[in-house]
């Protein structure tokens, strides 16, 4: 079948995307929770026929398109979890449940996953398909550890040579659509640093081991990773954004607790970080008779493209709009754990315009009046099947 033929279907099922986009915002779930959002994936993908449908987890689903023959292993990524927001967008299928919103265009990932698959499944002969295309709606990404090495875990990725996935984006207009070879995102790793000093009266600081003023000069140096340790030509952001102790105007408190986020694109880097960061707080406490606690997590790996599979997606997404629609994403210090999966498997993650001013789309991802335009996922669909016939060698 040509290209052509695959976007007229895109076309004519984009009313279907729509209405399952739809529901899923209007029956938001929190990650980790998305018992109802996964059985509702899970029934729609076995009303397609010809897919071998899986629970790689309680709340995620896995379903496979396998040929008769052997071939390239293709997987599709989306992620299904919303978020703890308030939704004030007032639209007709606005969230049901309260305190809960899609306000990161998850509703449209898996909607656009599901257009993908609904067309691959009806017009795709097992007989004359090598290979697999494998569809991963994961849980919980939203919210670290986040889901994706729990289905990696669970065997998602086994046999797997290629993997994709889209995030749609409110700041870019619709109809643009963004790739970049090499590193995209960045890891998110957490850190508490709790300062053990000696507290006592306010007006007698002489008799205290002050934490309040020793965690001060440990936010200070710490701004120092970033300007001075490191090269400035590598991204880093180090950001303290809790700080807490005392209970009282007149008491200085025995202990303060601060609270952050390490954020970098490099894994060398990253490695380094925890432990030059441990450096400046030993020696600050020290020399001011204090003690400290130091708890370094780490979050998502950076999110870092492949080259080869970004070339495929860019070649195949102007096919599909155009040379003008593409341009080049500006790596990024948010974060993504497609990482996980980009990590182990040559992969590619691109973004899907889905902005427009004119209808006051305006709003960034993770606000309560975020929306999409749903032209966009038209778009992802048509990209997604472009991509995917390009991968699998059908074309």
């Amino acid at each position: 079948m040509l290209l052509e033929q695959w976007l007229e279907l895109a076309e004519a099922q984009h009313p279907q995307v729509i209405a399952w986009r739809r529901y899923l915002h209007q029956h938001p779930e929190l990650s980790f929770k998305e018992a109802s959002t996964a059985l509702y994936i899970e029934e729609t993908l076995r009303s397609f026929g010809k897919l071998t449908v899986s629970r790689p987890t309680p709340t995620s689903v896995m379903a496979r398109l396998t040929g008769k023959r052997p071939g390239v292993v293709l997987a599709i990524r989306a992620d299904i979890d919303a978020l703890p927001i308030q939704e004030e967008t007032d639209l007709p299928f606005a969230s049901n449940a309260d305190g809960v919103m899609h306000a990161c265009g998850h509703d449209g990932h898996t909607a656009i996953a599901l257009g993908v698959a609904k067309l691959l499944t009806d017009h795709l002969a097992l007989d004359e398909l090598e290979g697999e295309v494998r569809f991963i709606f994961q849980h919980a990404e939203e919210l670290p550890p986040g889901g994706a090495e729990d289905m990696i875990a669970a065997g998602v990725l086994d046999g797997v040579d290629y993997v994709i996935g889209a995030h749609l984006q409110s700041p870019v207009e619709v109809g643009k659509v963004g790739v970049v070879a090499g590193p995209m995102l960045a890891s998110p790793d957490n850190f508490t640093i709790t300062i053990k000093g000696k507290g006592g009266h306010a007006a007698e600081p002489h008799r205290t081991v002050d934490s309040i003023a020793i965690g001060a000069q440990v936010v200070t140096n710490l701004q120092h990773l970033a300007s001075r340790h490191f090269s400035p030509v590598d991204p880093l952001v180090v950001s303290v954004t809790k700080f807490a102790g005392g209970q009282s105007h007149n008491v200085i408190p025995g202990s303060a607790e601060l609270c952050g986020t390490v954020r970098c694109i490099d894994p060398e880097l990253r490695e380094e970080v925890p432990r030059r960061m441990e450096q400046i707080v030993r020696g600050i406490t020290e020399a001011h008779g204090a003690e400290y606690e130091l708890q370094y997590t780490y979050g998502y790996r950076p999110l870092i493209n492949n080259k080869e599979v970004t070339a495929i997606v860019a070649e195949s997404a102007a096919e599909v709009l155009g040379e003008d629609a593409l341009y080049t994403i500006k790596p990024s210090m948010a974060a993504d754990d497609m990482s996980a999966y980009i990590h182990r498997v040559p992969g590619t993650y691109f973004n899907i315009g889905a902005g427009n001013k004119a209808a006051g789309i305006v709003y960034p991802h993770h606000h309560s009046r975020f929306t999409i335009d749903e032209d966009s996922m038209r778009i992802g669909v048509k990209v997604f099947i472009a991509s995917a016939l390009r991968l699998m060698k059908l074309r």
